[in-house]
């Protein structure tokens, strides 16, 4: 039977380990958990850690270290939010701690969202992709939703096979590729290669290279380069897949091109329904969907507005766009006890350089393939495939996260705070 200072300290590992495999920023983490030790009658030091989550507590009775296996793969807004809530009514003392340690148990035992919801928001994310990139024929379109929502299926398939995190992204890659190589063949559809890539696109980590990054900037070494090892091995597993599911049915992706241009209003609707797919991705509730998608249109306007009346190029289009999302995103998700780094990106998915990730992966294929026969136009377009794509990674992150880093240094430890009633 636990004595009741072991159920106490437990119950601040347990609200923190929550936390950090579901995808809350590591400052709020911290905050948060050393906010609830303080009102539990602790002192706590926190050390989040790859696949691993130890706090220290320290009170009158003496020192506790816990440790807990904790791997932060997961974005769950839905879990964050509940979490924090917990948390919140502890620390003002409308909920005790036996009635806080059933609802964390209650929390972490949530079911992901249904298969129906998660395929046609898939299919419905990567059709709102298509139309940002140029695709307006319905045909295009119906087989992008049709290669998204088969891609979900199979990845919900794949989650109850295995554990291992790139084997969904790589399968869903794989029949995304392979559904573009039948279009292609068939001639089903003038824009064929988004066909195939749409569908990938909504495979990209986001929140792990933003949370990565955050960790990074704030010297949390260790793990801010784990979780952009991650995404980056996700990524390279999207396009092994996409690559090889295309080069099945005889088909490659091309280098180089330019998207069509596209009309504001279907520009700004379509990230709206992006966005609206990502939130779900993320188990977002419905009533805080509404947050994300304004964010996400207001933010693609401003890019459609820069690119298409100042000229602007598309790396300083998304960074404008997301220094918008950051500036918006940052108060709200504190507000709202939501993961800043899922509802940021949530915010700013059609940014996501995709495209040119992947086309850049087709060309260094390509360039292999033929060798020193290589002609000097394609490795140039590899090569501003790869630069583009990176430059916009870049643009992204440090648009979103220098807003985040200036409200923390202006109103330090808010962020960990419950907000007013």
């Amino acid at each position: 039977m636990p004595t009741p200072a072991t159920t106490t300290a437990g119950l601040v590992l347990r609200a923190a380990a929550l936390l950090f495999i579901n995808g809350q920023t590591t400052e709020i983490l911290v905050q948060a958990t050393g906010r609830l030790a303080k009102a539990l009658g602790f002192s706590a030091v926190i050390f989040p850690r790859w696949g691993e989550l130890t706090v220290e507590l320290e009170s009158a009775d003496g020192r506790q270290l816990l440790i807990a296996d904790a791997t932060p793969l997961g974005i769950d807004m839905g879990k964050v939010a509940a979490v924090m809530g917990v948390i919140d009514d502890i620390c003002s003392g409308r909920t005790t701690v036996q009635e806080a340690t059933p609802a964390l148990d209650s929390i972490g035992r949530r079911p992901p969202i249904s298969l129906a919801r998660f395929a046609l928001m898939a299919a419905a994310g990567a059709a709102a992709l298509g139309v940002i990139f140029g695709a307006m024929h319905p045909t295009t379109l119906g087989l992008i939703a049709v290669s998204a929502g088969l891609g979900a299926c199979l990845r919900r398939w794949l989650a109850t096979m295995s554990t291992n995190p790139f084997i969904q992204p790589f399968g869903a890659a794989l029949l995304a590729g392979f559904i573009g190589a039948i279009a292609v063949q068939l001639q089903l559809s003038s824009a064929s290669r988004l066909i195939a890539v749409c569908p990938c696109m909504v495979l990209v980590p986001g929140p792990h290279i933003l949370n990565g990054a955050i960790d990074l900037v704030r010297a949390r070494i260790a793990l801010g380069a784990s979780r952009i090892a991650l995404a980056s091995m996700v990524i390279v597993m999207i396009c092994a897949g996409l690559l090889l599911g295309l080069g099945s049915g005889g088909a490659a992706l091309p280098t180089g091109g330019v998207s069509n241009a596209v009309p504001f209003v279907y520009d700004v609707i379509a990230a709206g329904a992006a966005v609206a797919a990502y939130g779900t991705f993320f188990a977002m509730p419905w009533k805080m969907l509404p947050i994300p998608i304004a964010i996400g249109m207001i933010a693609h306007a401003s890019r459609w507005l820069l690119i298409s009346l100042l000229g602007a190029g598309v790396v300083t289009g998304a960074f404008a766009a997301s220094l918008v999302a950051g500036m918006i995103s940052s108060p709200i998700a504190d507000r709202m006890r939501m993961p800043f780094g899922a509802l940021a990106f949530a915010s700013v998915v059609s940014l996501i350089p995709g495209i040119f990730l992947f086309r850049m992966a087709s060309g260094l294929v390509a360039l292999i393939g033929l060798g020193d026969k290589a002609p000097l136009a394609l490795l140039l377009e590899t090569v501003t495939d790869g630069t583009t794509a990176l430059l916009i990674v870049l643009a992204i992150s440090f648009g979103v996260i220098v807003p985040r880093l200036v409200l923390e240094y202006l109103w330090p430890g808010d962020a960990g705070e419950a907000p007013p009633a």
